[in-house]
């Protein structure tokens, strides 16, 4: 069996799976970009893992990021890593595919496929037309620390997900018609819902799954995958990977390091059970008076108007309205304010960049204001009612035009959307190799 189809960036990954006897209920944690302004959500977590071997302690929750002893934790990580690989808490599998079904309380679950993706088809950096393609804007700020855990990592654990355009649903979906060998069957913790995997390493099956994603390519030059959740963290490990190629003694024998190729989950953007939701912006530290007069000024000649209402109900009813009209508008939050502001001659075709240009903007001029990105309305809320803080509520991207956009536009700006609330985000469980 071929373990690497190159026409289409596709390897068959070798997993590592905990052994029988460790629970993954408490194995299994959510994404480590997550909660980012929560960090009592990660305290829960601890309590829940307990002294139980857990991908907690593969990751670095980037709650902790400024307030951690950053070298310690990554130290930590890595000792857990080695750890995890001599004790036999992690044991492999044949290579192969793991198929994957995630109900997290929606109609219908959502169904995704484990893989390795190829990094050499695949560059963050504007302009670059490769099989893997960027569908937003990569901020190279966010890289450093992700590349300090990756660098000397001997293990990977996958939170990205990317996505395939499959109308006729090929790749996937057929694959739940099989009568295949369960590999795990659990509840995730704190609302995360219930996952489903089975492993998939027959040889016939694999090369027919190759088959039908070499059909979904697009466009010229060619794509086949868009990042969907995770971007950084792709572009992470492609930084790594160039490292390791600048490094490496002998060009020949390099192209095969594990670190070439990355772990990811593929699901479909058609997938019913998935959906794009809008990843909103709040802003602490900051006046918001003078924050709104600053964004008042930079859209001058862009028809700029803001209202604020008396109370929840009439500005929920303006927000509503403004939405099925022309232009870009924009619900805010203040503490007790609550505001609406339209750009009725946007400069650009998203409200998510319009807003973004002039945070970026005025970040740069107001050091001590910092930004932070938010799944979910209430949690935008909570936080806006903080002092000295401001919240947006962005609309969401309608998920069938995503390839085509990508094709035409290139990439949208950074945090345009989400895969899913906070609770529906990957869960770290399978792990790969990164040494060899």
């Amino acid at each position: 069996m071929p373990l690497h189809y190159p026409d289409i960036a596709l390897q068959v990954p070798t997993l590592l799976m905990p052994r029988a006897d460790i629970p993954l209920e408490t194995w299994a944690v959510i994404a480590c970009d997550q909660y980012t302004s929560q960090p009592e959500y990660w305290e829960e977590v601890r309590k829940i893992v307990g002294i139980h071997p857990s991908t907690l302690h593969l990751i670095f929750p980037e709650a902790y990021l400024e307030s951690a002893d950053r070298a310690q934790v990554i130290g930590d990580i890595n000792r857990h890593m080695e750890e995890y690989l001599e004790t036999d808490v992690l044991q492999e599998l044949r290579p192969g595919f793991m198929l994957v079904e995630r109900g997290v309380g929606r109609s219908v679950p959502r169904r995704g496929l484990i893989v390795a993706l190829d990094l050499e088809q695949y560059d963050y950096r504007d302009g670059t037309q490769k099989l893997i393609r960027c569908t937003e804007g990569t901020d190279e700020s966010r890289l450093p620390p992700r590349i300090q855990v990756r660098r000397d990592a001997s293990l990977e654990t996958p939170h990205i997900m990317v996505l395939i355009d499959d109308p006729q649903r090929t790749v996937i979906e057929p694959l739940f018609e099989r009568d295949l060998e369960p590999a795990y069957d659990l509840e995730l913790m704190l609302g995360g819902g219930h996952l489903r995997g089975w492993h998939i390493d027959d040889e016939k099956l694999i090369d027919e799954i190759a088959g039908h994603i070499a059909q979904l390519l697009r466009g010229e030059p060619p794509m086949n995958y868009a990042m969907g959740d995770g971007n950084h963290s792709f572009a992470t490990a492609r930084a790594v990977w160039e490292q390791l190629k600048e490094e490496a003694q002998d060009d020949l024998m390099v192209m095969n390091h594990p670190a070439r190729y990355a772990l990811v989950e593929l699901v479909n953007v058609h997938d019913e059970g998935m959906e794009f939701e809008p990843i909103h912006r709040t802003v602490f530290g900051v006046d918001a008076g003078g924050l709104l007069r600053d964004l008042e000024a930079h859209c001058a000649g862009l028809e700029f108007s803001r209202r604020t209402f008396a109370d929840h109900d009439s500005w929920d009813a303006a927000c509503r309205g403004a939405a099925a009209t022309g232009g870009h508008h924009i619900p805010y939050l203040s503490g007790a304010e609550r505001g609406l502001i339209s750009i009725g001659k946007p400069g650009f075709k998203l409200a998510v960049a319009s807003l973004q240009v002039f945070l970026d903007h005025y970040l740069d001029a107001h050091p001590l204001a910092s930004l932070d990105y938010i799944h979910g309305e209430e949690v935008v809320e909570q936080l806006a009612a903080e002092p000295d803080s401001i919240g947006f509520l962005l609309p969401v991207m309608n998920k069938h035009d995503l390839f085509e956009t990508i094709v035409i536009d290139g990439a949208t700006p950074r945090k345009t959307f989400s895969l899913g609330e906070a609770e529906e985000k990957r869960y770290y469980l399978e792990c790969r190799r990164l040494a060899p």
